[in-house]
Order: C-alpha cells, then sequence, then structure tokens
C-alpha cells in the first residue's frame, strides 16, 4: 500500500489525523535532524499499523515533510487501522 501524508517533526506529542482537506498528517516528538525524525516515523508508523519496521520504507520525500510510504500490510490489517484511525476524527 502507498502511503501519502505530511510530517510535523519536533512536536510534543505523536499523532496520526486527517486534516481540514483530509489529508493525512503525522505529529513526531524526534527532531529533523540527521535522519532521526525518518527513523523515528518508520517506527512509529510500524507500531500503528501492527507491521515490522522492515514492512514501512519511504519512499520519496526524505528531506521534505510530504512523504510516500510503501507499506507491507494485509487487508484485514488496513481495515483495522482506518476504523480505529476514523474513531478519532
Amino acid at each position: 500500500m502507498t502511503l501519502h501524508l505530511k510530517v510535523k517533526p519536533g512536536s510534543k506529542i505523536d499523532k496520526l489525523f486527517f486534516d481540514a482537506a483530509g489529508q493525512l498528517n503525522a505529529k513526531i516528538k524526534a527532531p529533523a535532524q540527521d535522519g532521526k525524525a525518518n527513523a523515528y516515523l518508520v517506527d512509529f508508523l510500524a507500531r500503528q499499523f501492527a507491521v515490522s519496521k522492515s514492512s514501512v520504507e519511504i519512499v520519496a520525500g526524505f528531506t521534505n515533510p510530504h512523504k510516500r510510504l510503501e507499506i507491507n500490510i494485509d487487508e484485514a490489517g488496513l481495515t483495522r487501522f482506518l476504523a480505529d484511525l476514523e474513531g478519532y476524527r
């Protein structure tokens, strides 16, 4: 599955949410320096999707807040994740 999201590093909390335009956003605690935010984002998304870190790969946007990721997840896991995320809307 390809995932497009906007990342805000250096936040006080870790959070996934949809903005008013329907874009998926991620706030993460890690600072945007020396690849720390990217590594933290991979770990954070792996925990959110309940998959291994090797199942989450940043494909584009390494130095940009707009990222494209490839996540290996089955249909049931994706449905469960989206249902949980929709509950926070």
